[in-house]
């Protein structure tokens, strides 16, 4: 079986260290030279293509191959920060805590001023009951200039501040978010859901309705659209959405908090 030579190059400079800086091509030239690749590229190139591996296993559910993977990662370059942040992930999803806020903590550390480590430790401090520290990484992750998302950090923060009790704080950040990504479905629910809390039935309404529009809708969207709407006295319009959410979501168990007899 004849075997691809830069595939072969490619496989020695990845798994075997070694570097070909040139040889005998075979047709009586003097050999091609290639570049050199320093070890630390290797090492570097080597945990970027198994990061990439255990966040495609991660992705198919296969968690325990997941981790094999970005264990390798890490035994390849301990330092590459992305292997850090996928591998708390999958540290979160088996409910190992400790070790998933090491990493998560370890990538800020590779990385202090990008906005994705700061945004993905805030959170995790916020799942956590830790939304104090948490505000500290979603105002870091904001102040990036290259973060490209900075409106998912601010919705982040805004749930968090929920959590803490800050619903005036929370509202402000939804808004926030919302200036910087109109289309933002989670800041838009969660506006909706903070408006209608503090008795702001009336822009509830109109937030919701913008989530609506952007056409992925949810059990809990559903519910609090016919909260909204009960409460305007538009009937018509919170039966519309009683009955989405029976048609689209009946096993959920925001259709069986509904009054079963008054099911159609």
């Amino acid at each position: 079986m004849r075997v691809d030579r830069w595939s072969m190059l490619l496989l020695c400079a990845l798994l075997s260290g070694c570097v070909t800086v040139g040889g005998n091509s075979g047709d009586g030239s003097s050999g091609d030279h290639l570049p050199t690749t320093s070890k630390s590229d290797q090492a570097e190139d080597a945990a970027r293509i198994h990061t990439d591996l255990g966040q495609h296993y991660l992705e198919t559910g296969d968690l325990q191959t997941a981790l094999q993977k970005l264990t390798l990662a890490l035994q390849f370059d301990e330092n590459y920060a992305p292997a850090h942040t996928v591998i708390a992930v999958v540290y979160e999803k088996i409910n190992d805590l400790t070790h998933a806020e090491q990493h998560y903590r370890r990538a800020v550390e590779l990385e202090p001023n990008r906005g994705g480590p700061n945004n993905n430790l805030g959170a995790f401090l916020c799942r956590i009951g830790k939304p104090v520290e948490a505000e500290t990484y979603f105002r870091k992750a904001i102040t990036d200039p290259f973060y490209k998302t900075p409106d998912v950090a601010l919705t982040n923060a805004g749930i968090c501040q929920i959590k803490a009790g800050r619903e005036a704080a929370a509202e402000n950040d939804f808004r926030d978010a919302l200036q910087r990504n109109p289309n933002n479905a989670e800041a838009l629910f969660q506006l909706a859901s903070a408006l209608y809390k503090t008795g702001d039935a009336f822009h509830a309404s109109a937030f919701l309705q913008r989530f609506d529009a952007l056409g992925h809708p949810t059990a809990d969207a559903y519910l609090l659209g016919m909260q909204i709407e009960s409460r305007l006295g538009n009937k018509d319009s919170a039966q519309s959405y009683r009955q989405r959410l029976l048609s689209q979501f009946p096993d959920s168990d925001q259709a069986r908090s509904l009054d079963q007899s008054s099911r159609p």
